[in-house]
């Protein structure tokens, strides 16, 4: 069990949070941009993805005053549209980036302590077939220089699978020609969850966010140096500025579009977006026990299978892409290429279209390198520096986060020393708790939900209940065992008590703006419980219109917005997206 003085120092810590974190609820946002209007910041971050929030994170430990601005969701774009893995880069080392393969693997393990709750170890199997792109030997030493560059725990470290243990492990994978497999092991993330629960962290140390704002133009001093920038509030159509001594253009695939805005001349570097889709399918149809990592027929790429919670999805693609950024689909052509990928792998399978539930499709933002095709584009992040003081920082992977916070907030510290004569700590994220991850590191957390069922049990709540919030949430779900406790409520047709404190919790505490913001990114319903999606739809629309008072445009436009996003989800344009 969890020893005494780490359930003190988490009953500590939850106090805290209770009274530093009230702020973040859509609520208060005419406060916010009061306080965005009114201060002067150190830094000031434009995107609220998982690097800016990184950014956000690292830069307010340090003592630094930071603002952050996203003109969507937190985690609306390519940061809620991953593989949802935290994973080391195996396909990279093929390639030989080894620089990639060596920090994101080292870093896997620093993000899985730092938040248990929205990070858990998934062993992969790469099966190998005779002519293949894995032979026994190559994959052997493959995974071993993988374990030695990622620094994989002992009791991580790969093993070789005869051709009898990989039909045992895997009985779906095409066993003509199978040799056998490798066995090692990945990390599975919600990628949204992931960069919400580092977004509130920054938030509980003192950074000032805000979602659905967005960057108009620079504003700069009188030596041409971007001194702000002009915002747009997005519900409102309000315009305010937003001082600071440096900007940091962290916007994903939006990285060029607001280079564009500054008055300096930009480097020769710029972005290739490319597209990723995944869909969702029912275990019923695809009954994936063990997630596998393997070669299509079609063009020898490497693809994901990975169960999780009754389903299995499956990607991805990488193609060039130039259409909407905000709303990127699957088209038909992306559906079959993945489903024809399950066929020739999983022959006995058989997927069909119609058995597919749900998908999405993500933009990776890469940085442009000339002759080479979107799968060989390095992963690699850099930081550029304009001549007016815009710092920018592009490339990367959602493993990298931490570090590539650190390398552009290290850049920050010093100039703003160079300039200002400012001093500040350096980086203390390695080991520092996301919000709700303060359960004493990876080992205690099992003890943890145990214990958080037990006590959701005491106030009225089943203990299946109280273990699944624990799981979810970590030491965040005591925030809401205790509003249960103090506010029961039941089962509605509309909704279930789990969706309505669920959502009162999003409402209050975790910045929900819209029906999207919660069904999407904060509970992933859309991708991953699509019926029950569509079931608590109008519950949830006639529980946010009560809360924030809505009139009857906005509920149409926020009724409009669900209804596309639903959309996306499930219907697959014939044409070439």
């Amino acid at each position: 069990m969890v020893g005494s003085a780490q359930f003190m120092q988490h009953k500590h810590l939850n106090q805290i949070y209770k009274e530093q974190f009230m702020s973040f609820s859509g609520k208060n946002r005419p406060e916010t941009i009061q306080k965005l209007r009114s201060d002067s910041f150190d830094v000031l971050v434009i995107g609220g993805g998982i690097t800016g929030a990184g950014i956000a994170l690292d830069a307010t430990k340090r003592g630094m005053k930071v603002a952050l601005v996203e003109m969507q969701d937190f985690a609306a774009g390519t940061s809620s549209r991953s593989t949802k893995l935290i994973h080391g880069g195996l396909r990279y080392l093929k390639q030989l980036q080894v620089g990639v393969v060596m920090h994101s693997g080292r870093e896997r393990a620093v993000v899985y302590e730092n938040g248990p709750h929205v990070t858990t170890p998934e062993w992969m199997l790469l099966p190998m077939h005779k002519g293949g792109t894995f032979g026994p030997l190559s994959t052997s030493i493959g995974l071993r220089v993988y374990d030695l560059l990622a620094g994989v725990k002992k009791d991580e470290q790969k093993s070789m699978l005869n051709r009898a243990q990989t039909i045992q492990k895997a009985p779906l994978v095409k066993q003509e020609g199978l040799v056998g497999a490798g066995y090692y092991v990945e990390y599975r993330t919600d990628d949204a969850r992931l960069t919400i629960e580092v977004m509130k962290k920054a938030v509980e140390l003192g950074a000032t966010v805000l979602n659905y704002a967005k960057g108009v133009e620079f504003t700069y001093n009188q030596k041409d140096q971007v001194s702000g920038m002009m915002i747009e509030d997005v519900m409102s159509g309000e315009t305010f500025p937003i001082r600071a001594k440096k900007v940091i253009n962290a916007t994903g695939p939006w990285v060029d579009e607001n280079r564009k805005k500054d008055k300096a001349k930009p480097n020769n570097k710029h972005l290739r977006l490319t597209k990723g889709i995944h869909l969702v399918v029912d275990q019923a149809h695809f009954p994936l026990k063990q997630a596998v990592y393997f070669d299509t027929e079609k063009d020898k790429r490497m693809i994901f299978a990975v169960p999780r919670n009754g389903k299995t999805y499956i990607g991805t693609t990488d193609t060039v892409y130039e259409a909407d950024k905000v709303h990127p689909v699957a088209t038909a052509e992306d559906r079959d290429y993945i489903i024809n990928a399950v066929n020739y792998m999983f022959p006995t399978v058989q997927l069909t279209k119609d058995k597919v539930e749900s998908s999405w499709a993500g933009i990776r933002p890469l940085i442009w390198e000339e002759g080479k095709n979107p799968s060989e584009i390095s992963r690699k992040d850099e930081i550029w520096e304009s001549e007016t003081g815009l710092l920018t920082i592009a490339g990367g992977k959602l493993t990298g986060y931490r570090h590539m916070a650190e390398e552009i907030v290290d850049k920050v510290a010093e100039l703003l020393q160079k300039d200002y004569g400012l001093n500040f700590k350096p980086c203390m994220t390695k080991n520092q708790p996301i919000s709700g991850g303060d359960v004493g590191g990876s080992s205690h957390f099992q003890a943890f939900i145990q214990s958080q069922a037990k006590k959701a049990e005491e106030a009225g709540l089943t203990q299946s209940e109280g273990a699944f919030l624990a799981q979810f949430y970590g030491t965040n779900s005591d925030v809401m065992i205790d509003e249960f406790k103090a506010h029961p409520v039941e089962d509605t047709e509309a909704l279930s008590r789990l969706t309505q404190l669920r959502l009162w919790y999003a409402l209050n505490h975790e910045g929900v703006m819209t029906p999207c913001d919660f069904i999407i990114r904060r509970t992933g319903h859309l991708f991953f419980n699509i019926n029950e999606a569509i079931k608590e739809q109008e519950g949830v629309i006639a529980y946010m219109k009560d809360f924030f008072a809505w009139d009857a445009q906005t509920e149409a436009r926020m009724r409009d917005e669900l209804a596309i996003a639903m959309n996306n989800a499930t219907e697959f344009p014939a044409q070439k997206v």
